[in-house]
């Protein structure tokens, strides 16, 4: 039995709640930004891949708490979020001035790179309707209260970094979900471009290490622990070319010994050797002990972005069905690894897909 106690799906009306930016992403596909002629449009956001991912993968009823400018790119992104089985009754939309001068939609650019070219993102962001919420915009009473309700509420430093604002929408939000028996995880997220203006990595730390206080189950990537809230990895190799987990798992102890708030701690382990062939790996942290779901050596992958995310939704929804610490890091790592295996950010996987892969089955045709 996991330490997590969760509220019984009966008892609310979400099974996720995510808060943070939604974006439109332009897709180059197989050109370079600065050079192609056309671009796929996807949408995506750190937060909300997880909420979208649980809707549209895994069945569960998420909704999605964000801004929007009243436009016809804004409702771009609402039509695709309708496409992903996404509730938008949180979303809140801000009247556009017609040029973007106080309120504006975010846009991602992202290349996926490829052997020995790394993906690439540019994002144009500034001044958004999400990035502008602050307290008091969002009824979180109401949303976690008795009247509505969430099992699970999902943010992270992607969102906490957007604004002075953010942080403070987020901490409101985990203090009424807390209140609420709403269990509270966070994606640590560090993107360095995000505080490059706002006061760098000492900014992000001193922010990160305040948000983590209220958390319940944290997650993070290979980088994310060191840069968001300060903790060193023993031996750690700045450039990622190696990772050991068991200084991972050392350094998860203390991160656990800082934040004995936190229930759960999950990290990805990724190498990548080159930008389309990963080593994949992930740990879970969770009553004391720790789970390493199986390696997957040379994983290729098309599209990286988002892995991350879901990994988190395929985790999170095994936690919310009440699997082990042991099967949902499974989950959770299957899942990504099959999230980076198609464009965009969001997962194109299907239910059956993760069982089959968690269960060890191949990449044979299907007929």
């Amino acid at each position: 039995m996991n330490a997590l106690t969760i509220r019984p799906a009966s008892d609310a009306k979400w099974d996720c709640v995510a808060l943070g930016e939604v974006m439109l992403r332009l897709d180059p596909g197989e050109e370079r930004i600065a050079r192609t002629r056309s671009f796929r449009v996807w949408e995506g956001g750190g937060e909300y891949n997880v909420a979208r991912g649980l809707a549209r993968v895994f069945g569960l009823r998420a909704t999605v708490v964000t801004a929007l400018a009243d436009n016809a790119i804004g409702h771009l992104v609402e039509d695709l979020m309708l496409a992903g089985g996404m509730d938008l009754s949180n979303v809140v939309w801000r009247p556009f001035d017609g040029v973007g001068r106080t309120v504006r939609n975010g846009l991602n650019f992202t290349e996926r790179g490829f052997g020995i070219r790394g993906a690439l993102g540019v994002s144009d962001r500034g001044n958004t309707a999400a990035s502008q919420l602050s307290p008091g915009d969002v009824d979180w009473g109401r949303l976690f209260g008795p009247s509505a309700g969430a099992r699970w509420f999902h943010t992270g430093g992607i969102f906490a970094a957007l604004s002075e604002t953010t942080p403070l929408v987020a901490a409101e939000a985990m203090a009424a979900a807390r209140a609420a028996g709403t269990i509270v995880s966070y994606d640590l997220n560090y993107r360095p471009s995000l505080w490059a203006s706002i006061g760098g990595q000492a900014a992000a730390q001193r922010i990160n290490r305040g948000l983590v206080r209220q958390v319940d189950v944290l997650f993070g990537n290979e980088e994310d622990f060191t840069a968001a809230l300060g903790f060193e990895v023993d031996g750690g190799d700045t450039s990622l070319a190696e990772l050991d987990p068991e200084s991972y798992v050392r350094m998860v102890a203390r991160v656990v010994a800082e934040y004995p708030n936190l229930r759960a701690v999950a990290t990805t382990l990724r190498t990548a050797t080159t930008a389309t062939r990963n080593d994949w790996g992930a740990l879970l942290w969770m009553d004391g002990e720790v789970t390493r779901a199986r390696e997957r050596r040379d994983l290729e992958i098309l599209d990286r972005v988002g892995g991350g995310d879901s990994f988190a939704s395929g985790l999170i929804y095994a936690l919310l069905a009440g699997r082990s610490p042991v099967e949902a890091v499974e989950w959770g790592a299957a899942h990504g690894a099959l999230a980076m295996t198609t464009p965009g950010d969001v997962s194109m996987a299907t239910l059956s897909e993760v069982e089959k892969l968690v269960a060890g089955g191949s990449a044979r045709v299907q007929r």
